[in-house]
């Protein structure tokens, strides 16, 4: 069968070895019905231009320079686009994939996060696109719950998991 992985499941699964998902600021406010919420470790401004060729070679990053924290673990973001990275580590096994969708706080106040797909047997420290809309720009705190990570379970177990670039990335 296949479906959402429930709060149950993914409260055992945090207690397999690997974790389905490690690093969790505080696991009693991030574990939902549905999902685990991702937290804000680092934000950066995106420096240079990127490419993607039609084969991996032709690919290259844009260059990012990292934003700091005041005192107080704030920054604050003008209107545009920024690369973040997410607290937690996942681990997902080769029967589930995942997918992320921006709180409903963030939206409501002008802020999106644009995340790809999250591949079955995949572990590593995502980075995500953050969209600032909103003309008067925003307040972001480190550590912040930013993203609900939802658990798909394959019908069945892929037979080769992830194995690109991004494997075990910022570990």
């Amino acid at each position: 069968m296949s479906g959402i992985v429930s709060r149950e499941d993914i409260v055992k699964m945090l207690g397999a070895s690997p974790p389905l998902v490690e690093n969790l600021c505080d696991a009693h406010q991030q574990v939902q019905p549905n999902g685990i919420d991702l937290t804000l470790k680092e934000v950066a401004l995106f420096s240079s231009a990127g490419t993607l060729g039609s084969h991996t070679e032709g690919r290259v990053l844009s260059a990012t320079s990292p934003l700091v924290f005041d005192g107080l673990g704030r920054v604050d973001l003008l209107p545009g686009c920024y690369l973040i990275t997410y607290n937690e580590v996942v681990n997902l096994p080769k029967t589930i994939m995942a997918l992320a969708l921006p709180r409903s706080s963030l939206l409501r106040c002008g802020v999106s996060i644009h995340n790809a797909v999250w591949d079955a047997g995949y572990s590593g420290r995502s980075k995500a696109l953050m969209v600032v809309c909103n003309p008067q720009g925003f307040r972001l705190y480190r550590n912040t719950r930013i993203v609900q990570m939802v658990f798909l379970l394959l019908s069945h177990e892929v037979a080769q998991g992830y194995h690109g670039m991004f494997q075990g990335e910022n570990i």
